[in-house]
């Protein structure tokens, strides 16, 4: 039997690992972007244009022939920067009118949330999915919601919540960290022993891979992260290796810290990495998902891709 599935936001920095390893996987794969040409091109995938998100549209098209479906387009995480209605908008409502078009169409829907649906910035003990989900701004509200709204639809469904995805071409906190790292400058995180949960984006991938056809991640939510959460020290320490460099860290209090992320304007990144926050993904593992890469390895690789060195 042909499985041929539907993968939206097919040309951003999850979209294209994940098109790719798909079609390897011997899945037919229809690509979905707003700007196809930006699909990297591969035996296997049809890349398509998708709607924007932002205005309701009719869904049928793209659903034609498909038997499943990821659903990684949306809004990323952008503080400050987009209004409230438009996450909704595009994160929640645009989820709904997916499913509820799915519906009797496909074996299983694949949405990839977040863990910001699940939390804040940060937190005092290791989360899991036993925990009330308490998003504190619009992007894990409106996250949320559409796992609300798909969950309602009928279709069989699975939720991801990823951790922090990080791996080459790297956005957000990790790549304003990795821009520090670069730096010849001793660097102020030797004292920075909080532990952060990451997530390798080959991880997420074969995460999703999982869950596409797994019967017991049937109408399920899980949280994805790396097996061992990382240190800020460690984590900064494993860049500058992928950079061929020496650690060079120093231990001076949090306070300066905190003087020297805003001096490089970085303020805001400081308040997203300086608590704790573990994520518990052994739901996910006590089903049979492995998260293959380790996380300081993982980080040492991205930077030498970053650089052009071997991965």
């Amino acid at each position: 039997m042909t499985r041929r599935v539907l993968v939206t936001g097919a040309s951003g920095f999850i979209g294209k690992r994940l098109t790719t390893a798909l079609a390897k996987a011997g899945w037919e794969v229809k690509a979905a972007a707003r700007e196809p040409s930006a699909i990297p091109a591969a035996r296997g995938v049809e890349p398509v244009e998708l709607h924007d998100l932002a205005q309701g549209a009719d869904w049928s098209e793209l659903l034609n022939g498909v038997t499943h479906v990821v659903h990684a387009a949306g809004i990323a995480h952008a503080p400050g920067a987009l209004p409230d209605a438009l996450y909704a908008r595009i994160n929640a409502e645009s989820v709904g009118e997916l499913a509820a078009a799915a519906r009797g169409k496909v074996e299983r829907l694949v949405f990839l949330s977040s863990v910001r649906a699940q939390a804040g910035l940060s937190a005092d003990r290791p989360i899991s999915e036993m925990d009330k989900p308490a998003p504190t701004d619009a992007y894990g509200r409106a996250k949320l919601e559409g796992e609300r709204r798909l969950a309602a639809s009928g279709v069989p469904f699975t939720v991801l919540r990823p951790a922090v995805v990080y791996g080459k071409g790297v956005k957000g906190n990790i790549a304003a960290l990795a821009t520090l790292a670069r730096t010849p400058m001793p660097l102020p995180f030797a004292g920075l022993n909080n532990r952060r949960s990451l997530l390798a984006l080959d991880n997420l991938v074969s995460a999703i891979s999982f869950v596409l056809e797994a019967r017991k991640a049937a109408n399920e939510t899980f949280l994805v992260a790396d097996a061992e959460p990382i240190s800020v020290a460690d984590l900064v320490a494993a860049m500058r290796e992928g950079l061929g460099r020496s650690p060079h860290l120093v231990k001076v209090p949090l306070g300066a810290v905190k003087r020297l992320m805003r001096s490089f304007g970085k303020e805001a990144e400081w308040e997203r990495i300086s608590g704790n926050f573990i994520v518990d993904a052994s739901k996910l593992m006590g089903i049979g998902w492995r998260p293959a890469v380790a996380t300081r390895a993982g980080i040492v690789r991205m930077m030498r891709a970053e650089n052009g060195a071997a991965a």
